[in-house]
């Protein structure tokens, strides 16, 4: 059967090939090499393409996918996929998103492995759905109620696309947690050159199995990581799931004592393993008195800015955050020790900039550039405001 599946693959999979491709394209096919087996989705501008690409993919390799009725169904039905074993995925954009909050609500406090992709597109409501934007950064950290810790992906490249959807597989079972990739119109929709990866090069991560006994097993036991091996529907284990607080076992508790551990787990297995989830790209700091705080798509202007910033002998940087949630306190906190001004450029009307001022431990120059109007940032609006602020 894992020759079946390996011919299927290699029919569509070309490692170490240039491939022209879309952004969208990619975070379809690093879902298939990170092992999704299952979609369940509704066709929405942007991120349609992917939907479109597994509906013709996932069945050449034994998955599923399944076009439902509206993206709360469709949330629903990826936390059941995860349940009974399958590696899940949905992918939607702006309005979709809110709609899939409360169910997602449920997926962090049943701790359900799952990956969704947010294709940014401008609003609120309906909005802009053909034209970019980054309104969705604060709703993919606070968009459910009660405390929870998420984790939230940010490429800003069609093969990032590719390499985050990968990782956010892996980070979703790892810890056990939905795992958001926020991508954009411009990335789910511009061509790159892309080379994939063999599949011996990827870091592949799956949900711990238990070892113990059925009769000793609890699905949400709290280990000295906070990260719990999970058994699924079907394979001789028992367990209860609710939305509920609930006790190790999974069944709703009113104890003051396993409340409170159960709540603090849900932030320490994030929290506890910052070092790990950190990942940010650092250019031209070294000499830096300026910093362009910078992610997703405008990061790609926000780099071009640095290098014509460069040639003027301006002495500019970039700090890029790709794992957006949890925040990069601490590389963040230690570049803004050695600046004196910061320029956060965002499609939107100020939403990060705030994490980055909540850093701030003396007096440094942290200000916005912000467009909102479905079009990008350019380099050269960025190293205008550069210039405004340095005169």
């Amino acid at each position: 059967m894992a020759e079946v599946e390996t011919k299927r693959k290699k029919s569509f999979y070309k490692e170490n090939v240039p491939l022209l491709m879309q952004g969208n394209e990619a975070c379809a096919l690093g879902a298939l090499a990170a092992g999704c087996r299952f979609f369940a989705g509704y066709p929405i501008t942007p991120s349609t393409e992917i939907a479109e690409i597994l509906s013709r993919l996932l069945p050449r390799v034994g998955g599923k996918f399944i076009q439902m009725e509206d993206e709360i169904a469709s949330i629903a039905a990826i936390i059941g996929a995860s349940i009974a074993g399958a590696k899940a995925m949905t992918s939607t954009s702006g309005p979709g998103y809110s709609l899939m909050q409360e169910n997602l609500g449920y997926a962090y406090m049943a701790e359900v492995p799952c990956v969704i992709v947010n294709v940014m597109r401008g609003g609120p409501s309906t909005g802009l759905p053909t034209k970019v934007a980054q309104g969705d950064v604060m709703q993919s950290k606070w968009g459910t109620h009660g405390d929870y810790f998420p984790i939230v992906i940010v490429p800003s490249s069609v093969k990032e696309c590719f390499d985050y959807t990968v990782k956010a597989f892996s980070l979703s079972e790892e810890y056990r947690i939905p795992v958001t990739v926020l991508s954009d119109e411009v990335l789910g929709h511009m061509r790159e050159i892309v080379k994939l990866p063999s599949q011996e090069e990827l870091n592949i991560v799956t949900v711990p199995k238990p070892y113990e006994p059925p009769e000793w097993y609890k699905h949400f036991e709290i280990t000295p990581d906070f990260r719990s091996p999970m058994a699924s529907f079907g394979e001789g284990y028992r367990f209860h799931l609710t939305g509920l607080t609930h006790d190790e076992y999974g069944f709703p508790t009113a104890s003051k004592t396993e409340i409170v551990r159960k709540l603090e787990k849900l932030r320490l297995k994030t929290m506890r393993h910052l070092d790990e989830l950190t990942d940010v790209r650092v250019e031209m700091m070294d000499d830096a008195h300026i910093m362009i705080f910078a992610y997703g798509s405008t990061a790609r202007a926000a780099r071009q800015a640095i290098r014509m910033a460069r040639k003027r002998r301006f002495k500019v940087g970039l700090i890029q955050p790709r794992i957006i949630w949890p925040f990069p306190d601490q590389i963040v906190r230690e570049y803004l020790e050695r600046v004196d001004l910061v320029i956060v450029p965002e499609l939107n009307q100020g939403q990060i900039i705030r994490e980055v001022k909540r850093l701030r431990y003396r007096h440094v120059k942290i200000i916005g550039l912000n467009r909102f109007d479905g079009e990008l940032i350019t380099p050269q609006q960025i190293l205008d405001k550069l210039k405004e602020e340095r005169h």
